[in-house]
């Protein structure tokens, strides 16, 4: 994610904080907050991610209690 931060920085200023204020403001928010911030588009890939994992976790569980119930019947015979 990119932001433009002249525009912010101006926007600040806009908003009543003096430039040094504004500038240092921008940069902390830079640095420290956008880095950590999540898109759309990456809450979709980790939702898909997980969707899949699940899928083959299930998928896995499914085939283990096929697996014990035939080989129950099996032996109790």
């Amino acid at each position: 994610m990119e932001i433009d931060t002249l525009a912010y920085t101006k926007e600040l200023e806009t908003g009543g904080i003096d430039r040094k204020t504004a500038e240092t403001l921008v940069i902390a928010f830079t640095k420290l907050i956008l880095p950590v911030l999540v898109t759309k588009a990456d809450l979709k890939h980790e939702l898909e991610r997980l969707e899949h994992r699940m899928t083959l976790r299930l998928g896995g569980l499914l085939v283990t209690g096929v697996g014990i119930i035939v080989a129950l019947q099996h032996f109790w015979k």
